[in-house]
């Protein structure tokens, strides 16, 4: 089931990208370029807010293959939506008014935190979620009471925001999403047994469908780095990075995999922590800096690695880091 969703996904993804870019071009949706990117100068003009094609096809392969009766997988559709609306408004503002910024920051914070609030609310009164958090390396799980709530609007805002910043050369978002996606899939199936094992049928139908939808993205994303990958002849934009983030987001935390997030997603803690230290270094400093640029991979790409080679570097990673949470995981 889950091969067969991966193609499905694959083909309508490229059947969506290879319809939405002439509109995109007809439309004159470009990418205005930061100016102090100098490495990204021509790519102005490159046609974005290409995550429509993957968020379309997501939801459409989603509805085909995956049991809605399961409240969380609903859910997590939904929320994958919402952000993706919040990211197109802002790069519809961006391309508007020709300017590279969209929403206000303030704005989108707003209506992020209103979405994230709404999910925690429900993630704790869900009984097949609840408090509880799955301990990486252990069979444990913790209850956190009330304390989940925070929590998983913290993970909103910081999945959302980390893939965000990862998206700042061609198909780095998109293929570190790939295997993060794929890295799940690999340490829910292995859930999947524990579950089976201790007969616990709600929760293993759960994280069966999640799975499926996890593959769902897998196959979409994979469609969509053929256009998105060096040279990109479209970007996803904020459309769907922030859509991706809240996949990431919904993916762990309806299947109490919370914790495994900066694991896993490592790359995305990467991106988030580097710009966090450059700001506060150069406040601290007067103006000096710990990395030649950040995001981390544009300081790579000041240090002349290729843009290839960074999503190469960014994958490896986190592959090497699921490996060891299987070799080593109980």
């Amino acid at each position: 089931m889950g091969a067969l969703a991966f193609l499905v996904a694959f083909f309508v993804c490229l059947l969506a990208c290879a319809l939405l870019l002439p509109v995109l071009k007809r439309a004159k949706a470009g990418q205005q370029i930061l100016q102090y990117v100098t490495e990204h100068s021509g790519k102005q003009g490159t046609p974005t807010m290409g995550g429509i094609a993957f968020i379309v096809a997501i939801i459409c392969v989603a509805a085909i293959f995956c049991n809605f009766k399961n409240r969380a997988t609903a859910v997590a559709l939904a929320v994958f939506a919402a952000y993706g609306i919040v990211g197109f408004l802002d790069d519809f503002i961006k391309i508007k008014f020709k300017r590279n910024m969209g929403l206000h920051a303030y704005q989108k914070i707003i209506v992020q935190l209103a979405i994230a609030v709404l999910v925690a609310l429900f993630v704790y009164g869900d009984i097949s979620i609840g408090d509880k958090l799955r301990v990486p390396f252990t069979d444990i799980q913790v209850g956190v009471g009330f304390w989940i709530v925070p929590l998983v609007i913290f993970i909103y805002l910081a999945c959302t925001n980390g893939v965000n910043l990862t998206d700042g050369i061609d198909g780095l978002a998109t293929s570190t999403t790939i295997c993060f996606l794929a890295g799940m899939i690999a340490l829910l199936n292995r859930e999947l047994s524990l579950c089976e094992s201790v007969g616990d049928t709600y929760a293993y139908s759960q994280a069966k469908d999640i799975i499926t939808l996890c593959y769902v993205g897998c196959g979409a994303l994979a469609a969509f780095l053929l256009f998105n990958c060096n040279n990109a002849k479209v970007f996803m934009g904020d459309t769907g990075s922030l859509a991706l983030g809240a996949l990431v987001a919904c993916v762990a935390i309806f299947t109490r995999f919370s914790l495994f997030i900066p694991i896993v997603g490592i790359m995305y803690v990467v991106s988030c922590v580097s710009v966090i230290v450059q700001v506060c270094y150069f406040k601290i400093t007067h103006g000096k800096r710990v990395f030649l640029m950040a995001p981390y991979h544009h300081h790579l790409q000041k240090k002349n690695w290729s843009e290839t080679r960074i999503c190469v570097f960014y994958c490896a990673i986190t592959i090497c880091i699921t490996l060891v949470l299987l070799c080593f995981g109980e």
